[in-house]
């Protein structure tokens, strides 16, 4: 991996040490710099989970992706700086309450001083990493989050009390991914596929890009308006979220 270029994608220099401090500071400018977005699967274009491939489409062409891409390509960064790091599946909370199925999310555990969660492939979520073995909870700039025990030695992370998703303990491979991300951009019953969306967290908010409606929400009070056509929509990829498209994702 080049990682000169990626963190020339960050605008960060390579940290001196690989320690709670330095993974911060990553995690806090992917999340800022790198959007959340499904637009490969209304632009016809393949989900791959290679590093190689990753990193021509996040780095090289200065995309996003959705969780399996940016925590797969974060992950391996974060090896090449020194971390240990591991892959884990998780299983996603539905808004019934219900859990959702293994793979459902890669998420990363890196071990420091002691074990930490990161992640910046959640949409919105933590803007720093989590402490897994924390029993009182964390307060961040996007939430309070808790980390709770769950049944056969998983872990729950939860946010404002809400159960966000459920980690197993089993390290995974990136390429364990490759079916549920398959099912996840093919089938009609995803949410991925339902409709073109990308997101960026800022300051004091959120700006999404979903189908044609502009969604900015400031301070917590939500601004949303609808682009009158496709020039407007592109214009808004570039404007928003540096990405450049030759035509609108989801249309002929």
């Amino acid at each position: 991996m080049d990682v000169d270029a990626y963190l020339d994608r960050l605008d960060l220099d390579r940290p001196a040490t690989a320690d709670v401090a330095a993974l911060r500071v990553l995690q806090e400018r992917h999340l800022a710099v790198v959007p959340f977005e499904n637009l490969s699967i209304h632009l016809g274009e393949p989900i791959v989970l290679d590093v190689d491939a990753l990193f021509d489409k996040i780095v090289r062409r200065r995309r996003g992706g959705f969780c399996y891409e940016l925590n797969g390509l974060f992950a391996a960064l974060l090896r090449e700086l020194g971390f240990d790091v591991t892959l884990k599946s998780a299983k996603v909370f539905r808004p019934d309450g219900t859990l959702g199925p293994p793979f459902d999310h890669a998420t990363i555990r890196v071990d420091l001083d002691e074990p930490w969660l990161a992640d910046v492939g959640f949409g919105r979520f933590s803007r720093f990493p989590l402490r897994l073995t924390a029993t009182e909870a964390q307060a961040d700039p996007d939430g309070e989050f808790l980390i709770l025990d769950a049944p056969y030695g998983d872990t729950d992370v939860l946010l404002e009390g809400k159960p966000q998703f459920r980690i197993e303990q089993r390290s995974r491979d990136l390429d364990e991914f490759v079916p549920t991300a398959f099912w996840q951009s093919t089938s009609p019953d995803s949410h991925f596929t339902r409709k073109p969306a990308c997101s960026l967290p800022g300051e004091h908010g959120r700006v999404t890009l979903a189908g044609d409606k502009l969604i900015v929400t400031t301070h917590g009070v939500r601004e949303e308006t609808e682009l009158s056509g496709d020039q407007d929509i592109l214009d808004a990829y570039r404007k928003e979220f540096g990405i450049e498209l030759d035509r609108v994702p989801g249309r002929p």
